[in-house]
């Protein structure tokens, strides 16, 4: 826009003060849009679209592996609500990219790891807080998908923390990791130290979940790429509530899901399922009875 440098040229303080008529009639404009623009130098649009453009940088500063449909459910969950193109138009004037975007891959391979291997597939551990292993599953309804990040204690394969949404972003890891450093802190239990493992996915790479991982002093750990073997124990515990909880049925509404598998994890599988491995008994019962002081305060 040529219009400030008009308002600059005629301003008082100016060493040459050029008048705004001369101005205008050089640079071939028209005085009255001039004006207007004057007495209203920010419209509305571009106040909206300005704000609508922070709210996708912060998202972006926040976790740039993030795409501009990523970006778009954190603007508007910031209450920056737009529409798809909207988003599109300011990441791509902004080169607001994914950092993992611009390379297209049939096999959608996931990025570098953000933490080694500490785990190398031997989930056992010989006491409570030891290792955490986590991952997340998507199933339909007819409103849309839920997708449920899941922390289990290998320990006792009790399920520490969950969290459900409608969305797959890298809150859903963080609330889940947050639930489960909650539920030890109910019990008087430190975790720090305690090594968490998952797979490669944007989310436990984003950089809030790297976040919560430092604020509670707990280990990452990931696999291998391509590699469903470094974190079996956690798919099994999802084809699990595969066999018992996603395929019953169909579901209809989120939330009907979203009760069904809190239900059937909190009262079935925690309280009455009775597991070989725990010598026939359930994971809140192994706890009771095998969690000493002694155990705790390790």
């Amino acid at each position: 826009m040529m219009y400030p440098l008009v308002r600059e040229l005629a301003a008082k303080d100016t060493p040459i003060r050029v008048p705004v008529a001369v101005t205008c009639r050089v640079l071939n404009l028209a005085r009255a849009p001039y004006y207007r623009w004057l007495a209203n130098p920010v419209t509305d649009a571009e106040w909206v679209a300005a704000h609508r453009a922070n709210a996708l940088f912060d998202a972006h500063r926040d976790d740039p592996e993030f795409g501009y449909r990523l970006l778009l459910d954190e603007a508007r969950d910031a209450g920056q609500p737009m529409a798809d193109r909207t988003a599109w138009r300011l990441c791509s004037s902004n080169q607001w990219w994914s950092v993992f975007g611009k390379k297209r891959s049939t096999k959608n391979r996931p990025g570098p790891p953000a933490h080694d291997d500490r785990v190398q597939r031997d989930f056992t551990a010989t006491g409570p807080n030891q290792l955490w292993l986590t991952d997340i599953t998507e199933h339909r309804t007819r409103e849309g998908k839920v997708y449920m990040c899941a922390v289990k204690d290998v320990w006792s394969n009790r399920l520490v923390g969950y969290s459900i949404s409608s969305r797959m972003k890298a809150r859903l890891a963080v609330q889940a990791l947050e639930h489960a450093v909650d539920t030890r802190a109910r019990q008087g239990v430190d975790v720090a130290g305690c090594i968490v493992h998952s797979d490669r996915g944007s989310q436990f790479r984003s950089r809030k979940y790297l976040r919560a991982l430092s604020r509670h002093n707990l280990l990452g750990s990931m696999g291998q790429v391509g590699s469903s073997a470094d974190n079996a124990a956690m798919e099994s515990w999802f084809a699990l509530l595969q066999k018992n909880v996603l395929d019953r049925q169909t579901w209809h509404t989120r939330d009907q899901l979203r009760i069904a598998i809190v239900t059937w994890t909190e009262r079935t599988y925690h309280r009455r399922r009775r597991q070989a491995r725990l010598g026939k008994l359930t994971p809140i019962e192994y706890e009771t009875i095998m969690t000493t002081p002694a155990t705790q305060a390790a």
